[in-house]
C-alpha cells in the first residue's frame, strides 16, 4: 500500500485527521463532576451507544461530544422521509449521482438544528443528574454553540476524509473511537485479574473468550458479506448484422441490507422512555412517581430489556429493508433493459418474487442482528464480569469499517496495476 504515492498520501491525510479528532475529544467543557459523570454513564445504556458514535468524545463531556451523532440522525430520518416524499425519492433513486450529492447537501442542512437541540437537551439532563453544576443562562448558551460547533466541525472533517482520504469519513471517526477505548478495557482487566496478584481461576473464563471473540467475529464478517444471487438472463437482441444481449449474470441481495441502523433505532425506541420517566420520577405527584418508578423498574429488568431489544432489533431490520429496497423498482429496471429472470415472467411477478427471496433472506439477517445486540447481555450472565463483553453496535461497525476499508485499497491498488 505504501508504495503508492497516492494512496500514501490518502492514508497520512486520513490519519492526521483521526490525530485531530482524538485531540478534540480530549478537550472538556469546563465544570464536570468526572466520578459522577463516570457513573451515570456506566448505568445508562442510551448514553453509552451515544458515546460510541461521538468517538467516545461523551466520555469525558468534550468539546465534541455530540460526535457524528446528528449527522448520522439527520441522514436516518431523510432516508425515512423519502417514503413520505416522491419528490425526494426520485431524487435520491432516479437522479444520478447529482440528486445524491443534493440530497447529502439536505442532510447537512437538517444536522445543524438537531445538534442544537441535542446540544440543549443534553446540558439540561447532565444539570438534573449533578455532572454539571447550575449553569447561568449565559453559560448554557456558551456550551450549546461550541457542543453544536464541535458536532458540525467533526461531520466538516469526515466529509474531507471521505473525498481527499480513502474510506468513509465518518465511519472512520466512529471507528477511532471504539479501537480508543481497548487500551483501557484492557488495562483495567490486567489491574482486576493479572497485576499485581495474579488470578489463575481467570484462565477458563479468558481463554474461552477469547475463542467465542475469534468465532463472533468470523459470524459477523460472514453474514456481512452474504449475499443471495439471482440469475439474471439478457435477452438477444439484433440490430443489422449484430446480435446483442443473450449473456447471465446475476442480482445480489446481501443477506444483511440493513447494516447497523436497526440496531440505533431500536436501543432508541426503547431507552428514550427511560428518559421521559428519570424526568417524571422527579415530579410531586404520587401517581406520577408511582408510575414512574414501576416503568423504570420493568426497564431495568435484564431479561425484559434482552427480549424487547431482540424483537424490536427484528422488526427494524424488516422495516429499514423495506424503505431502502424497492423490488418494483429493480423489476421494472430489468424489464427496460431487456432482462429477466429464468422462469419467472417480467413487470409484477418478477417483483413479487424478489421480494419473497428478501423476505426470507432478511429473516436470517434480522436474527443474527438480534443476537449481536443482545449478546453482550448474554456473555455478562454468565461470566458475571463488565468487562467480559463482545458484540453489539461497536463490533458492528468496526468490522463494517475494516471490511470497507479493505476493499477500498484493494481497488486503489487494482486501478493502479491497470
Amino acid at each position: 500500500m505504501f508504495q503508492d504515492k497516492l494512496l500514501r498520501k490518502k492514508f497520512f491525510f486520513v490519519a492526521g485527521f483521526l490525530l485531530l479528532f482524538r485531540a478534540l475529544a480530549s478537550i472538556p467543557i469546563p465544570g464536570i463532576d468526572v466520578l459522577q459523570l463516570h457513573r451515570f454513564l456506566d448505568n445508562n445504556q442510551f448514553f453509552g451507544l451515544l458515546n460510541i458514535f461521538s468517538g467516545g468524545g461523551l466520555g469525558n463531556l468534550s468539546i465534541v461530544m455530540l460526535g457524528v451523532g446528528p449527522y448520522i440522525t439527520s441522514s436516518i430520518i431523510m432516508q425515512l422521509v423519502t417514503m413520505m416524499s416522491p419528490k425526494l425519492k426520485a431524487l435520491y433513486h432516479e437522479e444520478g449521482e447529482a440528486g445524491r450529492l443534493k440530497f447529502a447537501q439536505y442532510s447537512r442542512l437538517a444536522t445543524l438544528p438537531l445538534a442544537l437541540l441535542q446540544a440543549f437537551f443534553f446540558l439540561l439532563l447532565l444539570e438534573k443528574q449533578g455532572i454539571l453544576g447550575d449553569l447561568t443562562f449565559f453559560a448554557r448558551l456558551v456550551n450549546v454553540f461550541v457542543i453544536t460547533g464541535g458536532s458540525m466541525l467533526l461531520m466538516w472533517l469526515g466529509e474531507l476524509m471521505t473525498e481527499f482520504g480513502i474510506g468513509n469519513g465518518v465511519s472512520m471517526i466512529i471507528f477511532a473511537g471504539i479501537v480508543a477505548r481497548i487500551p483501557t478495557i484492557l488495562s483495567q482487566f490486567v489491574v482486576k485479574y493479572i497485576y499485581p496478584s495474579f488470578d489463575p481461576s481467570i484462565l477458563p473464563t479468558a481463554i474461552g473468550f477469547i475463542i467465542l471473540s475469534f468465532i463472533i467475529v468470523l459470524g459477523v464478517v460472514i453474514v456481512t458479506e452474504a449475499e443471495r444471487p439471482i440469475p439474471v438472463t439478457y435477452a438477444k437482441r439484433v440490430r443489422g448484422n449484430k446480435v446483442y444481449g443473450g449473456v447471465s449474470t446475476y442480482l445480489p441481495l446481501r443477506v444483511n441490507q440493513a447494516g447497523v441502523i436497526p440496531i440505533i433505532f431500536a436501543l432508541s425506541i426503547l431507552l428514550f422512555p427511560q428518559l421521559i420517566f428519570n424526568f417524571l420520577s422527579t415530579v410531586g405527584n404520587p401517581i406520577v412517581h408511582s408510575i414512574s418508578v414501576f416503568v423504570l423498574g420493568l426497564l431495568s429488568n435484564g431479561w425484559f430489556h434482552s427480549i424487547a431489544y431482540f424483537l424490536l432489533v427484528f422488526l427494524f431490520t424488516y422495516f429499514y429493508t423495506a424503505v431502502t429496497f424497492d423490488p418494483e423498482s429493480i423489476s421494472t429496471n430489468l424489464q427496460k433493459s431487456g432482462a429477466f429472470i429464468p422462469g419467472i415472467r417480467p413487470g409484477q411477478s418478477t417483483s413479487e418474487y424478489i421480494s419473497k427471496v428478501l423476505t426470507r433472506i432478511t429473516f436470517v439477517g434480522a436474527s443474527f442482528l438480534g443476537l449481536i445486540a443482545v449478546l453482550p447481555f448474554i456473555v455478562q450472565t454468565f461470566t458475571q464480569d463488565q468487562s467480559l463483553a463482545i458484540g453489539g453496535t461497536a463490533l458492528l461497525i468496526a468490522v463494517s469499517v475494516v471490511l470497507d476499508l479493505v476493499k477500498k485499497v484493494d481497488a486503489q491498488l487494482s486501478m493502479r496495476e491497470y
